[in-house]
């Protein structure tokens, strides 16, 4: 009975909330032992939530129960620097739900399940006195992007210190865009009816992940997982204006990590990760395609085959952490990552929409332990403001638009209560 309403608040809960998430737009990490630690938990098996870090984990994890919120607090803003002024968005506040279980089925196998919100994209900038926006059109100008995923694990020992994990990956989707009806009105998208402000339309997705966790020697231990693309349905609703008519597919990615037990006290981890957005043509395909479209080419427009998206490159993540265990009742953790700033100076005006620039993250938490063996742990991020500037696209559809620059910066604050059973 217990389960079943943890899943169902996971279900109502993920679905009621949306956030910007921090690397492009995955989070810095799942689970809040490694959100304390940026992230760095590829090669860590403290929790339930390997099915979104590294389902290889599991078969380490002991059975527990990890029930997780966290309070996200995105400030996102756009200027037009030629003309001087500046428009911040609103929804400052989201919610995001976690929620991990795994049971021990004996000494080497492992039955689990990881439900999380992958990330996602959101702005919502007000309208002007006269109710047009930035985008010349009609009422509020913004994105709302919602990803649900539900990941159940297997991970198995094939000897004492090693093992593989798979997590099938089931996702939901939902998506709205408002305020983008001077594109469909300029003749650019190739189904102006599926372009904007048609609420929210949701979309089902599949894929995998499979790790491996090793410990090398009693103090080192070593991790790496993988994730395909995730294959989604496309927005039949918003068909005129993702690329491949309202396609949006999750990128593949995987990581590398590394955790080195220092002392009995202290623990290091560094973890890589490769997050591919160029595989999802939505996502990566650079705004100026829409030049294509103005010269006569349909499939450039906004819905074609090869239409414009946020131009976003493929990054590289680098994440450090560190656990130090004070006594059985606290431990206390820190982390720093860095990434690669996903967009260029020549895509910064539709990523007025999804200004995903921010790169360094700074990370505290603990963990208190209670008398009964249940945990309390909690972990705050803190993205520190980062910014891109360039011409606006405008100025190719033959307006003097002048440049522009997207801005943002992030906290945010959770807590986890975890059953050991």
């Amino acid at each position: 009975m217990k389960l079943t309403r943890v899943f169902a608040f996971m279900a109502m809960a993920g679905l009621a909330t949306s956030a910007f998430a921090t690397n492009g737009y995955f989070s810095h990490g799942y689970g809040m032992k490694s959100k304390g630690m940026a992230g760095a938990s590829t090669a860590t098996h403290d929790d339930a939530f390997g099915g979104a870090n590294n389902p290889a984990a599991m078969a380490f994890a002991g059975n527990r129960l990890d029930l997780g919120l966290d309070v996200f607090n995105p400030i996102r803003e756009f200027s037009n620097t030629t003309a001087g002024f500046t428009v911040e968005s609103d929804s400052e506040w989201f919610f995001i739900p976690e929620f991990g279980y795994n049971r021990m089925i004996n000494n080497d196998l492992a039955l689990g399940v990881t439900v999380y919100g992958n990330g996602g994209m959101n702005s919502d900038y007000p309208p002007f006195p006269d109710n047009s926006n930035y985008f010349l059109g009609t009422g509020a100008l913004g994105v709302d992007l919602m990803q649900l995923m539900v990941a159940p694990t297997a991970a198995f020992k094939f000897s004492p210190n090693h093992s593989i994990g798979i997590a099938p990956l089931l996702g939901y989707q939902m998506f709205e865009a408002q305020g983008l009806d001077f594109f469909g009105d300029m003749g650019i998208s190739t189904s102006p009816d599926s372009l904007t402000n048609n609420g929210h339309d949701g979309a089902f997705g599949w894929g995998v992940r499979v790790g491996y966790m090793g410990k090398i020697t009693p103090t080192v231990t070593i991790g790496a997982a993988y994730a395909s693309k995730m294959d989604f349905e496309e927005f039949d609703d918003y068909a005129g204006l993702f690329a491949e008519q309202g396609d949006f597919d999750v990128p593949e990615n995987w990581n590398l990590g590394v955790a080195w037990q220092a002392t009995p006290q202290i623990k290091l981890a560094m973890d890589y990760q490769r997050i591919n957005y160029s595989g999802v043509d939505s996502i990566s395909n650079p705004s100026s395609n829409l030049g294509n479209c103005l010269f006569g080419d349909p499939t450039y427009c906004l819905g074609g085959d090869n239409g414009p998206g946020f131009g976003w490159d493929d990054i590289d993540v680098w994440k450090l952490g560190m656990e130090y265990k004070h006594n059985n009742a606290w431990t206390f953790r820190a982390g720093y990552s860095h990434s690669d700033n996903p967009i260029s100076s020549s895509d910064v005006t539709f990523n007025i929409l999804a200004p995903g620039v921010v790169q360094d993250h700074l990370t505290l938490g603990f963990t208190h332990t209670l008398a009964s063996g249940d945990e309390v742990t909690m972990a705050y991020m803190h993205a520190f403001e980062n910014s891109v500037d360039g011409p606006s696209l405008f100025n190719a559809l033959g307006m003097e638009a002048g440049n522009e620059e997207i801005k943002m910066n992030q906290n945010s604050l959770g807590i986890q209560y975890s059953w050991k059973m």
